[in-house]
């Protein structure tokens, strides 16, 4: 999909206002003829249908939505602000859907199309093809007028289920309108009054969206609506194609947010958050891109594991609040979702809809997002696993398309992250879409479990400290230089015989050379294929970018995260630079010790598994030899 944006003007919407209201006051529309009467049925809300068949016949209808609406308070002649607020937003979304349907025809050449058209009758190939592009613009006004109530309009209460898709004329685009707002006064007249008006809108929007979306394989000039990210600033309306029609606002968010200083090891997952924290910030909200996509090391996915109680979960509730302080600082809205195992529905299809819903409100490109599936390995299943649930499966598919999928378009206002005590139980290409690992081990040394407990301890109390210097040891910049020299050479037994082997006859000075020993690993672990390269290359042009942002950057918005696109771009790339060939070897060895440490514990709970079944069948062929001596055996 495109990443550039389309800004429609509101000028373009005004001219259309007399025609929208015209929609919403009073008009003539022809329909099939329906056997169910006009009249309720006494004491009822049925109406009597004809056993005669109408099938085929067509009437007319007067469709006037605001008398109708109107009526719903009877013996008072003002519209209340439930009412008013439907109407309102009614003509806005048909004078937008209007607009828009302009920019198509503009897009498409239809407007050449139609002025030829109005001068003498077009023949052959070009009857043919603007009789195609009238019915697409046609259906564009329609999805766009939806869309828009869609967003403005929040149901509440039970969903009605009486509710019906509007009978679509795809004619012009006054004529689907003229079917939509037809519907909508059918919907309108359902409710029971102000209480369930807005209910019975969202209803109806819904079921005039779902509609559409089944049709939209009919018609064949949508191509160029597809790709089209427009949005209208004055009313916050966006519409990115077809792809997800947008969604009703988001809720505050609620949570218990942690400080770095009060997450004791971790140093590098601790470091690499803080600097996604700020690398999210400096997304384009206008140009809706993020430099540090155009410039290499932004971090779209990454994946981190540990055992249980080493920290995976303030992690996450200090990177959500680090980004969520910096958004109010600028004036940004902030979407934070986490998808867990309550997502998961029995009914088929159902589980890949809430994932799917997941990430489109962490990709709305109006916010900062984060995303984060915890406890992955619950949720999303190995594909060979026969004993996962298809709502487990639903789920691996929708987070492998889009974490890395045809139509994944990165553009840097978001981050997803996936966690686990289990990784090795993760399906492995799933695994392999996550940009970078983070081992999440919590506390290592003697150093950190002396600040951890008094960091926990509090002051309630007068025990002296001793000879330790607090925190030294979580001074950042320090421990992070030395969590790095660390993979200077491998962690992991497996990968150490490798790098052995490799550095018997090889030093890592050239390209050829670490070719040769990425070689090498990739006999050792066949799982690290092309992709892990990509995401090991990708680590490296983050080192590369390994520019921690100064704080004085986001004291106030002018300074840096309200600047212009060029600008940011600018300020960070005087920051950037080059990598060196010890990063290369520590960053193939960080990446590679994850899969070698997967699969060891892959391996490892196999065997535990195959050792457990044995000691039961010895136990077992013990208790069956004594109920034999005994007698007990054949009763």
């Amino acid at each position: 999909m495109d990443i550039g944006l389309t800004t429609l003007d509101e000028k373009d919407v005004e001219k259309h206002i007399s025609m929208a209201q015209s929609l919403v006051t009073k008009m003539i529309v022809l329909e099939a003829a329906s056997g169910k009467s006009k009249t309720e049925i006494a004491g009822t809300r049925r109406r009597f249908i004809s056993t005669v068949s109408t099938a085929g016949s067509r009437t007319s209808r007067e469709v006037e939505l605001a008398k109708t609406l109107l009526a719903l308070t009877p013996g008072d002649t003002m519209l209340s602000p439930a009412q008013h607020n439907i109407l309102f937003k009614t003509r806005r979304a048909l004078a937008v859907a209007l607009a828009v349907s302009d920019l198509f025809a503009k897009n498409t050449g239809l407007d050449a199309l139609r002025s030829r058209n109005a001068s003498s009758a077009l023949q052959g190939a070009d009857a043919d093809r603007y009789r195609v592009l009238l019915e697409a613009s046609a259906y564009v006004s329609a999805f766009t007028a939806a869309a828009y109530l869609h967003q403005s309009v929040e149901g509440a209460g039970e969903a009605a289920n009486d509710i019906e898709a509007p009978e679509y004329n795809f004619n012009t685009p006054q004529d689907a309108l003229k079917a939509f707002v037809a519907g909508l006064e059918v919907a309108v007249t359902t409710s029971s009054g102000d209480s369930g008006l807005q209910t019975h809108v969202r209803a109806f929007v819904d079921e005039a969206l779902e509609d559409l979306l089944t049709r939209k394989s009919r018609f064949s000039g949508l191509g160029t609506f597809e790709d089209i990210h427009l949005r209208l600033e004055s009313d916050g309306f966006e519409i990115n194609g077809f792809d997800v029609a947008p969604g009703a606002k988001s809720k505050p968010l609620v949570m218990s947010f942690k400080k770095p200083n009060e997450i004791i090891g971790n140093h590098i997952a601790k470091y690499q958050s803080m600097k996604l924290a700020k690398m999210l910030m400096a997304y384009d909200f206008d140009r809706q891109l993020n430099p540090f996509v155009e410039l290499g090391g932004f971090l779209f996915t990454f994946i981190g594991d540990g055992a249980p109680g080493t920290g995976k979960t303030i992690l996450i509730q200090m990177i959500a609040g680090l980004v969520n302080d910096y958004c109010q600082m600028a004036g940004y809205g902030f979407t934070y979702e986490n998808f867990g195992v309550d997502q998961i529905s029995s009914y088929q299809g159902k589980s890949g809809q809430n994932c799917k819903q997941f990430v489109s409100n962490v990709l709305n490109t109006r916010t900062i997002g984060f995303g984060t599936v915890d406890d992955i390995d619950q949720v999303a299943a190995k594909r060979s696993d026969d004993r996962a649930s298809a709502g487990q499966q639903e789920v691996t598919g929708v987070l492998m398309e889009s974490f890395a999928g045809a139509s994944t378009v990165i553009r840097g206002n978001c981050t997803f992250g996936m966690f686990s005590n289990y990784p090795e139980n993760v399906d492995d290409a799933l695994r392999q879409r996550a940009g970078a690992r983070w081992l999440v081990d919590g506390p290592q040394s003697q150093d950190d479990y002396v600040d951890i407990f008094v960091l926990l301890a509090g002051k309630n109390h007068s025990i002296p400290l001793g000879d330790h210097d607090l925190f030294d040891a979580q001074q950042i910049e320090k421990a992070v230089a030395t969590v790095y020299e660390q993979h200077n050479k491998p962690q992991e037994e497996g990968l150490l015989k490798v790098f052995e082997s490799f550095t018997k006859d090889n030093k890592l000075k050239t390209m050829n050379d670490v070719g040769t020993y990425l070689h090498m690993i990739k006999i050792a672990e066949p799982r690290f294929t092309g992709r892990a390269i990509k995401n090991v290359t990708d680590a490296i042009k983050m080192r590369a970018m390994d520019v921690d942002l100064p704080d004085e950057w986001f004291e106030k918005p002018e300074d840096f995260v309200h600047k212009p696109y060029d600008e940011k771009k600018a300020m960070i790339e005087e920051l950037r630079g080059p990598f060196s060939i010890d990063m290369v070897m520590q960053e193939i060895n960080r990446y590679a010790d994850s899969e070698f440490r997967y699969t060891d514990k892959s391996d490892n709970a196999a065997v535990d598994e195959i050792i457990r079944r044995e000691r039961q069948r010895e136990k077992a062929v013990d208790e069956i030899a004594a109920m034999k001596q005994d007698g007990r055996w054949g009763k």
